[in-house]
């Protein structure tokens, strides 16, 4: 079956920065558009970012545009989210999703399988 395993998470001080992974198995990764969301308490699960199935194209939620960025390595089934200059509302659990096609964006329904999550938590 599909997995998706984050790693990367971790505490951080506002300003700083972090690198996501998200390792794929049990699907032709190369195939499917992939992104990123995350879940801060108390909030519903926001898209944060999303790459096509080559990666050449990216889309982004306007609270990280200029501040993340989302890539893949289809040789090594892995999709990063580079984040820099942190701030404290960055603070959430990060999840990795894997697209029904090999277009996706920023839309729930777009993706079928997810990750377990990772927590980021941006201190002032």
């Amino acid at each position: 079956q599909v997995q998706l395993v984050e790693s990367g998470g971790g505490l951080v001080q506002a300003g700083g920065s972090l690198r996501l992974s998200c390792l794929a198995s049990g699907r032709t990764f190369s195939s499917y558009g992939m992104g990123w969301f995350r879940q801060a308490p108390g909030k519903d699960r926001e898209f944060v970012a999303a790459t096509t199935w080559s990666g050449g194209n990216s889309d982004y939620a306007d609270s990280v545009k200029g501040r993340f960025t989302i890539s893949r390595d289809n040789a090594k089934n892995t999709v990063y989210l580079q984040m820099n200059s942190l701030k404290p509302e960055d603070s959430a659990v990060y999840y990795c999703a894997s697209g029904r096609t090999a277009y996706t964006g920023s839309y729930y329904s777009e993706y079928n399988y997810w990750g377990q999550g990772t927590q980021v938590t941006v201190s002032s």
